[in-house]
């Protein structure tokens, strides 16, 4: 494989490529006389812990079980962490709303003395120096972290097949994708071996894997939670969490958003409930590109538009008002100048990309240097046009329903990095034609486990909001887990 880079060379070679890389519902109650933990959502296991009745380590312990019990089948943790979680554990842990539960860092952020290999050849025996400010905040919440997660290189595509972690496998059918970038994360959380996982978002990274694997997944607003130095350009990744309870999600978005003089956007708190307010709900499930998506997904997200309103709230037929050819062309612009950093950097020092980067980013490179010098600047005001276009379609609505993704999980290898690059770019700008568009604009939005398929694959639902309004989608989140309650869903490879 040729040479490798250490972290600390990389961030100083190319900063900008860093980041590149209440209850469950209502009337659920464990009824267990011993807990079988992997059915207990985050929140409950770290009640255990505070009334004494679990200890930090028996957690960690039983999430360490539950890894070696199904890992082999899903390829969902990609470096263990045992010995260092069972120290922590054995200490004097944070006290926060997680203390002593067990969490995953994604293989693209720093652990302090943990492999960081951000998916590639080029990074596979590299170790972070430090642990970045989410990482931390996670920590400090108080969870404990027992592994690494699987994610494509560079979190680079909607499905985690790097050639250096190989395939994550989605649980609900091992021949399935468990999405990406976050794949790992999802899949983690969907087989049972921890009840919630750190994921990020560039494009979709948290809410396409929560599609693919039935799990929870919101991507907060731009600004919302500080990430450090290091962001993708255009602004475009945010962090947080992908769970089986809304809850869970809600709770650590209150420990970790931004509050105080740093704050960009005015603090959510803790939800806890549904909230009372009806809701204007627009809806469409055609793309930016004028296309449907297959009729599973066109069918499943009917019948989510149909429980908002037998909820009460109002579904307005509307259309997507960004022209996606001209979107997706800005979008990949900013996508592809990391991988093109990446490739200058191999040379740099001596390395073959071909060797060291997989075709897909190896393609995604070649796409970026081909275009004019002021390509950049044109797809960042692209992103500024499409923002003010988004903005004015959101001002008439509170909420806006779409599908998660253009079809249920494809089969592994379909998205695979090696497929012919012109092949791959079809595939993926279809596939996840609902996503990057909230990225780009800074607006929060979830993946809701409502629907599977006849083939029994999870088909998420996507709800947005205007940037900032996070509060109205956990609201209506607990409603809907309420309304069709998903905590009893356990996919065919699950530990418990």
């Amino acid at each position: 494989m040729g040479r490798q880079l250490s972290r600390r060379h990389f961030l100083k070679s190319t900063a900008a490529t860093a980041a590149v890389a209440g209850a469950y519902g209502a009337g659920f109650r464990p009824a267990l006389a011993a807990p079988d933990l992997a059915r207990l959502d985050a929140l409950a296991q770290a009640d255990l812990v505070a009334k004494g009745e679990a200890t930090a380590l028996e957690l960690v312990d039983a999430a360490i079980a539950r890894i070696e019990k199904v890992n082999g089948q899903v390829n969902a943790v990609v470096t263990e962490l045992y010995d260092r979680a069972r120290e922590a554990a054995r200490g004097e842990l944070p006290k926060g709303p997680f203390t002593g539960v067990p969490n995953l860092v994604k293989d693209l952020n720093s652990l302090a003395g943990t492999r960081l290999t951000n998916g590639s050849r080029m990074f596979a025996e590299n170790v972070s120096p430090a642990t970045e400010p989410i990482i931390a905040a996670n920590e400090a919440a108080g969870f404990v972290m027992v592994g690494k997660s699987n994610t494509p290189e560079f979190g680079l595509l909607g499905t985690t097949e790097s050639l250096l972690l190989e395939p994550c496998h989605n649980p609900w059918n091992l021949e399935h994708s468990a999405g990406g970038s976050s794949g790992g994360a999802a899949a983690a959380v969907a087989s049972g071996m921890v009840p919630l996982a750190h994921a990020t978002d560039g494009g979709g990274s948290i809410r396409i894997p929560a599609s693919c694997c039935g799990v929870f997944g919101l991507k907060p607003s731009r600004g919302r939670i500080f990430l450090g130095g290091d962001t993708l350009p255009g602004d475009i990744g945010v962090q947080h969490c992908v769970s089986r309870s809304v809850r869970d999600s809600a709770a650590l978005f209150a420990v970790t958003e931004m509050t105080g003089e740093g704050a960009v956007l005015a603090p959510v708190g803790r939800v806890t409930a549904p909230g009372k307010k009806r809701l204007k709900i627009a809806f469409d499930t055609m793309s930016y590109y004028g296309t449907e998506p297959d009729a599973d997904v066109k069918a499943a997200l009917e019948d989510t538009a149909k429980l908002c309103a037998d909820l009460g709230h109002e579904i307005i037929p509307a259309r997507n008002p960004v022209e996606g050819e001209a979107f997706i062309d800005a979008f990949l612009t900013v996508w592809a100048s990391g991988p093109s950093r990446l490739v200058a950097l191999a040379k740099e020092n001596g390395l073959d990309p071909e060797e060291v980067l997989e075709p897909w980013t190896n393609g995604l490179a070649a796409h970026f240097n081909a275009k004019p010098g002021d390509a950049m600047e044109k797809a960042l005001a692209a992103f500024a046009a499409a923002t003010a276009k988004v903005n004015a379609f959101m001002s008439g609505y509170d909420v806006w329903l779409t599908p998660m993704l253009a079809s249920a999980p494809p089969k592994l290898g379909e998205q695979d990095p090696r497929v012919p690059f012109d092949t791959l770019y079809e595939r993926t700008i279809r596939y996840v034609a609902y996503t990057p568009l909230h990225n780009a604009v800074g607006t929060p939005a979830m993946s809701v486990p409502l629907s599977w398929n006849e083939a029994g694959l999870p088909i998420g639902s996507q709800f947005a909001a205007p940037l900032g309004g996070e509060k109205v989608l956990f609201e209506l989140a607990f409603e809907l887990e309420q309304a069709r309650p998903w905590a009893d869903k356990y996919a065919p490879v699950f530990a418990g």
